[in-house]
C-alpha cells in the first residue's frame, strides 16, 4: 500500500487572477489546491480542508496580514509549511520570515517559474532533510524519530495497514499517511523506486529492536489488534 498522500495548499491571495493562476499552475504539478482571498475566509476553509501548507502573500488588502494568518495557522497545526509569496522587499520579512519557524519567503519578482513555486513549497514541507546519498545505521535513523514516530513505525514493521494504524491511534487515515510519509523522508528510505519504503522502514525498525517485541517503544502494552480496547493510543 503507497504510503503518499495528494498533497493539498492552502493559497491566500487578494489578486484573484493571481491566486488562480497559482492555485492552477499547483494543480498540474499534482497539488490539490483552495484559494481564498483573505485571511478570514482562509481560517473558514482550513479545518475542513486540512492544508499541508499555506502559499500566502504577506499584505492580503486587510487585516490580518498574511504573515498574522501564518503565526496563527502554525500554532494549531505545527506540521504546517508556510511559503510567503509577496511584493515585499526579502529583507522586509525580516532574518525569520515574518516570525514564522522555518517559513520560505518568494519575491514575486524573482519567481522565475513554477517550479521555483514548487521547490519553495517542498523546502517548506521538509523540515528535517535526509541529506542524499547518506545511508544512516538503524540505530541512527531510528534516533531521528519522535516517540510517535516510533509508534507508527512499530505498528509498519507488524503489517498494519494506514486503516488499522489510524483505528489504533484514533487519528484520520489522512493523518496516518501524513505521518508515514514524514517518517520515510526522515529515515531516508523514499531515493530508490525499486525498494518499497515500507519494507525498509519496517527493516530497520526490525533490526533494531527484533521481530518479537510485544510492546510500543517506551514500554506500553500493544496488542497486535488494533480493535483490542487494551490497546493504548499514539499520542
Amino acid at each position: 500500500m503507497s504510503s503518499g498522500w495528494t498533497r493539498r495548499v492552502l493559497v491566500v491571495e487578494d489578486q484573484a487572477a493571481l491566486r488562480l493562476l497559482v492555485c492552477d499552475m499547483l494543480t498540474q504539478r499534482g497539488w490539490e489546491t483552495a484559494g481564498a482571498a483573505d485571511a478570514a475566509e482562509a481560517t473558514a476553509l482550513f479545518a475542513e480542508f486540512d492544508p499541508d501548507a499555506l502559499l500566502t502573500d504577506i499584505d492580503l488588502g486587510s487585516r490580518p496580514s498574511g504573515g498574522e494568518l501564518a503565526a496563527m495557522l502554525t500554532q494549531l497545526a505545527p506540521h504546517l509549511g508556510v511559503v510567503f509569496l509577496s511584493s515585499y522587499p526579502r529583507a522586509a520579512a525580516g532574518a525569520k520570515a515574518m516570525g514564522v519557524d522555518r517559513a520560505v519567503f518568494v519575491s514575486k519578482q524573482d519567481l522565475g517559474s513554477p517550479d521555483d513555486l514548487v521547490a519553495a513549497l517542498e523546502r517548506a514541507l521538509s523540515t528535517h532533510p535526509v541529506p542524499e546519498g547518506s545511508a544512516p545505521a538503524p540505530a541512527d535513523a531510528l534516533d531521528g524519530l519522535t516517540r510517535h514516530q516510533l509508534d507508527v513505525l512499530s505498528m509498519i514493521a507488524r503489517g498494519w495497514s494506514n486503516e488499522q494504524i489510524a483505528t489504533s491511534s484514533g487519528a484520520t487515515v489522512r493523518a496516518v499517511e501524513r505521518s508515514i510519509s514524514r517518517i520515510f523522508d526522515r529515515l531516508g528510505v523514499t531515493g530508490d523506486a525499486a525498494v518499497s519504503p515500507r519494507v525498509a522502514a519496517a527493516t530497520l525498525y526490525l533490526a533494531a529492536f527484533g521481530p518479537s517485541r510485544s510492546s510500543r517503544p517506551g514500554g506500553s502494552s500493544h496488542s497486535d489488534d488494533p480493535n483490542d480496547p487494551n490497546t493504548s493510543s499514539a499520542s
